[in-house]
């Protein structure tokens, strides 16, 4: 782990997405932070003395899928199946799938030929799963602030976790998607998918992968914004944030992922940046999501 100084952080964007605002002072405690995201024989070390079945390899429960039928409820995982000709972007069925057998042991799909590679992030990793990991580890989760302010690399106010242009010079310093998404992937970056972990250059904390790569998981509750500071916090009205992250008609509340990953190309998901955000339901693994611990 890397030890991050604490600070006041100004956390958020105004310059891109809805739910990076408002930026707001949040004031971060010093911490600690894995260096880089959790490999999958790192992660193969924690079954392997525990025991643990991860959330991708349980039976589903019927409950939880009112209207599926009895023969799709299998335990399995989400998938990017890239299309073979341009699609419309608002529809994520298009290049998603949900594979029966993918999970960490076969991150797409047990007939894919794309297995796990042992020094890449680990992926199809529900959040019960990174919190299991962590806790075997004696350590825990970050914060979405702690992770934000870790990702800025001493950077204040910078897009990027190196500053303010995302190909400075031309250079791609992390492993995103280049070309045309979600069909031609040109791989300028050098990967196709997943990359080792430590690929890229770090950022000035000397953190790997803070962008790109796979989605990291943290603790908060999703929300659409972030909450503007409150100058009474005594009148606030008391907010359920597990159930207010709930999606409607759904059941599982979701958490806030960052990062970014190796599918987010500029033209469709410009997030792999600091302040970007996205809601994850707790039960939900894919090829593009991990974790990294803190303390």
């Amino acid at each position: 782990m890397v030890p991050i100084p604490g600070g006041e952080l100004q956390m958020g964007s105004a310059a891109f997405y809805p739910e990076e605002r408002p930026v707001h002072s949040v004031a971060v405690a010093p911490f600690s932070i894995d260096r880089h995201q959790v490999s999958h024989d790192r992660f193969a070390e924690f079954v392997d003395a525990t025991g643990y079945v991860t959330v991708a390899e349980r039976p589903l429960d019927p409950a939880d899928f009112p209207g599926a039928p009895p023969e799709a409820l299998v335990p399995g995982g989400l998938v990017f199946v890239p299309p073979s000709r341009p699609v419309r972007l608002d529809d994520w069925t298009q290049w998603w799938a949900y594979v029966p057998g993918a999970s960490w042991r076969a991150p797409y799909g047990p007939d894919a030929e794309l297995g796990p590679i042992g020094d890449h992030p680990v992926t199809q990793v529900a959040f019960e799963d990174a919190e299991a990991y962590a806790a075997w580890r004696g350590v825990r989760l970050p914060t979405e602030a702690e992770w934000e302010l870790a990702a800025r690399g001493g950077l204040v106010g910078a897009e990027f976790t190196w500053g303010d242009e995302p190909y400075p010079d031309g250079q791609q310093l992390a492993n995103t998607w280049q070309g045309s998404f979600p069909w031609e992937n040109t791989a300028l970056d050098g990967f196709v998918a997943t990359a080792p972990v430590g690929s890229f250059p770090p950022n000035g904390h000397g953190l790997h992968d803070m962008a790109g790569n796979v989605w990291e998981w943290t603790t908060d509750w999703w929300a659409a914004q972030h909450e503007a500071p409150e100058p009474s916090p005594c009148c606030a009205p008391t907010v359920d944030r597990r159930a207010a992250s709930v999606a409607p008609g759904e059941v599982h509340p979701r958490r806030v992922i960052k990062g970014g990953s190796h599918l987010c190309a500029p033209s469709y998901c410009l997030r792999f940046r600091p302040a970007a955000r996205s809601p994850e339901a707790v039960d939900t693994a894919t090829c593009h999501l991990g974790f990294r611990c803190a303390a």
